[in-house]
């Protein structure tokens, strides 16, 4: 039986599978089956904790950081970087007793990342710096369309300001998206409207699994996308630019220093753990 644990982040959710030296085979197959929400566990996605020394994508990361975030997309896809998924993965290491309070360091495929687990149940994410590619974006969904800020956070998002929420549509398949070459491997799309000063809202559709109730490295991209488009870019500026951002499941803090760096808080919870029979498992697997 496979030990397995549920967690969320504004309510983005996972199923949290430990195997400290990568000893599981997760093919494709099975972590979709693992996140099917009817007939697996169900999860936006899945965080693999594995030790860095232990697999062959983070061993060069092993002497910043112990252990690394093999983050999978609810279809079963690799991805480079989940910045909810990066807080509760940090939660389970505190439960499970590898780490404590204050500073730690995570590996991922977008790079290391450095996580502050506060007192008061909070956790920092220090998301690195957003790369910002040049060229225009247009995102479509029925008959309208909008133009979008390309945001690189290790991982590609797509950021359209609306008038409404709604006009997002069901986001159950990926909005279209042109020109093609801008993102070769898909995007994440965010839809955002202004709630107030230095406060937005969005919804966002996530490549490999569709709308998801948070988006952590979204939340990044569209606070980096809101602060151009306000004049409030902190490398121009010189502060720092903080912005609230509402999501389906909750809210999230977002700031961007003036050397670039972007720092996201917000809650991190563990709601539920067990084992996953083999035998379930096998047969998800025909």
């Amino acid at each position: 039986m496979l030990p397995f644990l549920k967690g969320h982040g504004t309510e983005n959710d996972f199923v949290i599978v430990p195997d400290p030296e990568n000893a599981l085979d997760l093919p494709p197959a099975a972590v979709a089956a693992l996140c099917d929400r009817h007939a697996g566990i169900g999860g936006d996605g899945l965080l693999h904790v594995v030790r860095s020394e232990a697999h062959p994508e983070a061993r060069s990361m092993a002497a910043e950081a112990e252990w690394f975030m093999d983050y999978r997309n609810g279809d079963g896809s690799v991805a480079e970087m989940c910045g909810n998924g990066v807080r509760v993965f940090a939660r389970y290491l505190q439960r499970a007793g590898h780490v404590g309070e204050g500073d730690i360091a995570v590996a991922t495929r977008g790079g290391v990342k450095t996580v502050h687990i506060a007192k008061d149940g909070d956790i920092t994410v220090g998301m690195g710096r957003a790369l910002l590619p040049d060229g225009d974006v247009t995102v479509r969904v029925g008959e309208r369309s909008w133009p979008a800020r390309n945001v690189n956070m290790g991982n590609p998002h797509a950021v359209a300001f609306v008038d409404d929420l709604a006009h997002a549509g069901d986001l159950f398949t990926p909005p279209p998206f042109t020109p093609a070459a801008a993102y070769p491997d898909g995007v994440n799309v965010e839809f955002v409207v202004d709630r107030g000063p230095r406060h937005v809202a969005l919804r966002v559709h996530e490549r490999g699994s569709g709308e998801t109730r948070s988006c952590g490295t979204g939340a990044c991209a569209v606070a980096v996308a809101t602060a151009r488009r306000d004049g409030a870019d902190p490398a121009v500026t010189g502060a720092p630019a903080t912005y609230t951002v509402d999501v389906p499941g909750g809210t999230l803090v977002i700031t961007e220093r003036p050397d670039g760096e972007i720092e996201m808080t917000g809650p991190a919870v563990i709601v539920a753990e067990g084992v996953i029979e083999s035998e379930w498992l096998e047969n998800a697997l025909r």
